[in-house]
């Protein structure tokens, strides 16, 4: 498949050097190589990759893209599924170090090949385990300048899963689609709980109406409380703010 037209990068207001751009097309044809053995996702050719994953992952990223993409930020994307957002932001990202958490060890193990292939392995390492977990351990918690997750669970759910992993002055990352003002309610519910609150909220529509996405930003505004995230299970089937 060819690398996609110039007017995506302007829709962008990004634009790739020809490495980044070369690593994108290599990352699309690891991707479809790989879910051909593992089912990591239907969004593999054409604009399905381009549109929603490739510039879906990196367009609430394009202002500190735009002012100093070389800044060596310490992220961790939960939920990582086919890599997405976290290989996007290490190909968009050089100096960035990625962590990518994933319950499903087929799917961690595939992505984590496709960073090798890609020369981002000292860069990005994978975790199996379950989310609630790596926000207990020493390694995680605390640690990041930027959490993020896309399409894994309702948005105080996410929060409670990202909060936690935040170092001083880090931001959460939510990727959403449609969001109305009973999403944001129960969102700043459940961020008070995790001393944390909510800093910005974007929306943006994808090219070829692919539709509506909001990115919303969570920053802490003290230690986030000791009990969070509660034990497996328990954020998705309680959520905060309910």
């Amino acid at each position: 498949m060819p690398a996609p037209a110039d007017a995506l990068w302007e829709a962008l207001h990004w634009r790739p050097s020809d490495e980044q751009l070369q690593r994108f097309v290599q990352l699309q044809d690891l991707l479809r190589d790989w879910n051909s053995r593992v089912n990591l996702t239907r969004l593999v050719e054409g604009d399905d990759f381009w549109i929603a994953q490739i510039f879906d992952s990196l367009w609430p990223l394009v202002p500190q893209l735009q002012q100093n993409p070389d800044v060596p930020l310490r992220c961790i994307d939960v939920g990582t599924g086919g890599g997405f957002p976290g290989l996007a932001v290490a190909i968009a990202f050089p100096q960035a170090q990625l962590t990518l958490v994933d319950s499903v060890g087929r799917k961690t193990q595939a992505v984590e090949a496709m960073a090798q292939s890609l020369g981002l392995g000292d860069r990005v390492d994978l975790r199996c385990e379950r989310i609630e977990l790596t926000g207990r351990q020493k390694r995680c918690r605390g640690q990041f300048d930027l959490a993020m997750a896309r399409a894994v669970a309702a948005a105080p759910v996410v929060a409670e899963y990202l909060v936690p992993l935040l170092a001083p002055g880090g931001q959460a990352l939510l990727y959403r689609g449609q969001w109305g003002p009973e999403d944001q309610t129960q969102l700043e519910k459940a961020a008070r709980q995790l001393k944390a609150q909510i800093q910005s909220c974007r929306q943006e529509e994808l090219p070829a109406e692919r539709g509506q996405r909001t990115a919303i930003l969570l920053s802490p505004t003290e230690t986030c409380p000791k009990t969070y995230p509660r034990a497996v299970g328990i954020p998705s089937k309680f959520p905060l703010g309910d």
